[in-house]
């Protein structure tokens, strides 16, 4: 267990670094970096949580995406402050587009899959 979290620690790192990336380099498109928030999610919450079901990993990743990007339709003077430093606007982003929504189902789904396909090769949990 202790190699699965040093690895998921590992991918964590590695997806953070990409999404920083996506940001700042402007040819990126910038739908690439909600793709990649999503799969750090997914990553940190199976760090987090390494014995929870991969399905139930993915559940909770949307869930949390989709509740960050729907707390974007708040306009607190608190939250817009938080939002207006920049690891408040990497962390809740500055407002709420649909598109968001689907790139959160793509990264989380395409990280599930490749989770559950490597642990389930690895027979170390299961979906």
């Amino acid at each position: 267990m202790k190699s699965n979290l040093l690895n998921y620690f590992i991918l964590i790192l590695f997806v953070l670094i990409l999404g920083i990336l996506s940001r700042k380099i402007s040819d990126i498109p910038l739908f690439i970096g909600d793709v990649l928030y999503a799969v750090l999610i997914y990553f940190g919450l199976r760090f987090l949580l390494i014995n929870l079901k991969t399905y139930k990993t993915f559940l909770l990743c949307l869930l949390f995406c989709f509740s960050i990007e729907i707390l974007q339709l708040v306009q607190i003077d608190w939250l817009i402050a938080i939002r207006k430093t920049t690891l408040g606007h990497y962390i809740l982003g500055e407002g709420f587009l649909w598109l968001d929504l689907l790139c959160y189902v793509i990264g989380a789904l395409i990280t599930f899959l490749i989770d559950w396909k490597f642990i389930k090769t690895q027979n170390l949990n299961s979906l």
